[in-house]
């Protein structure tokens, strides 16, 4: 299976990715390494009592921090200060909230980062966000807000001395006309006050390697962190990737046949593949990671363990 995947050399010994994943397990101090938990609100009372016991099983690996997300067209606006707020007060995460640009006015988007600043948040997920009418619905500005991401970061920065993070793309953003665009649209975000970039998520190391090229090449010098979606049902992931403009590989794809009444199998693999792609990532100098958890702890567990989260001085 290794062998035929992008990125690994063919004649590379059975035990290289072994020995990596067991380079990762030693001390944080050791490692250097650094990882962030996502999570999105959730709709119902059945489904916020997952949530939280997701975050309960993944509290004691101590994430450097976890993010909320933000429906599309503000659409889970309440939901997400609810959870990042409860986050803030009953664990130990340190909690970041995602804020979009869409369907509000400047007013209404200061109000709610002043909400987070108040609640004790120091750390907010820049991001334009999708049109109202759904993903792939031509994208317009408020009239009254914020028009896109950079505009919002620098909004955002006026509220509260705020870390924020923003979004790359490593396989281009489906709206991008070219790489120019792109490099230069992630420029404006850094310039306006933007720390960390945290990307789109991607199957190939190759694909991260070529990105952070591009951003290199563009004197562009805050942490690129890579995304890795923790998702074992490959049509749903077929379907994310479609709307955002990410390659699932064939292979990839191939490895989930016939496993469509096999969810135990399905995240064995998912595990088995996203610890694989870290410890490649990790062997060319990668020291940052940020997990699409889904709201599941398993597979967000095993695959930040194999980075080492468990070998932190206060992990159990």
């Amino acid at each position: 299976m290794s062998a035929s995947m992008p990125g690994r050399d063919p004649n590379a010994p059975v035990g290289a990715i072994a020995r990596t994943s067991s380079e990762l397990s030693a001390p944080r101090s050791q490692t250097g390494v650094s990882v962030s938990f996502e999570f999105f609100p959730p709709k119902t009372s059945v489904a916020e009592d997952r949530l939280w016991d997701a975050i309960q099983k993944l509290e004691p690996l101590e994430p450097d921090f976890v993010s909320v997300t933000y429906g599309a067209g503000g659409s889970t606006r309440e939901r997400t200060h609810r959870t990042v707020a409860r986050m803030a007060q009953e664990t130990r995460f340190a909690p970041a909230a995602h804020l979009t640009c869409v369907d509000a006015s400047r007013a209404e988007i200061d109000a709610i980062a002043q909400d987070y600043w108040d609640a004790g948040v120091r750390h907010i997920v820049a991001l334009r966000g999708d049109s109202p009418s759904g993903i792939g619905a031509a994208y317009q500005p408020h009239p009254e807000g914020y028009a896109y991401a950079a505009d919002l970061v620098e909004g955002v920065k006026r509220i509260g001395d705020f870390e924020v993070s923003v979004a790359a793309y490593p396989e281009l953003h489906p709206e991008s006309a070219d790489w120019s665009a792109e490099i230069d649209n992630l420029k404006r975000k850094i310039d306006a006050g933007a720390t960390r970039a945290i990307t789109q998520f991607f199957f190939s190391p190759d694909v991260f390697w070529r990105f952070q090229d591009r951003v290199l090449d563009a004197g562009i010098n805050i942490p690129i962190v890579p995304g890795l979606m923790l998702q074992p049902n490959v049509k749903g992931l077929q379907r994310m990737s479609a709307l955002c403009g990410v390659a699932v590989p064939n292979w990839y794809v191939e490895l989930f046949e016939g496993l469509e009444n096999d969810p135990l199998t399905r995240d064995m693999l998912t595990a088995s593949l996203m610890s694989e792609l870290t410890a490649e990532l990790y062997a060319r100098g990668v020291r940052h990671y940020h997990l699409y958890t889904l709201n599941r702890a398993e597979i967000a567990s095993a695959v930040a363990r194999v980075l080492g989260l468990h070998r932190r001085p206060h992990a159990v």
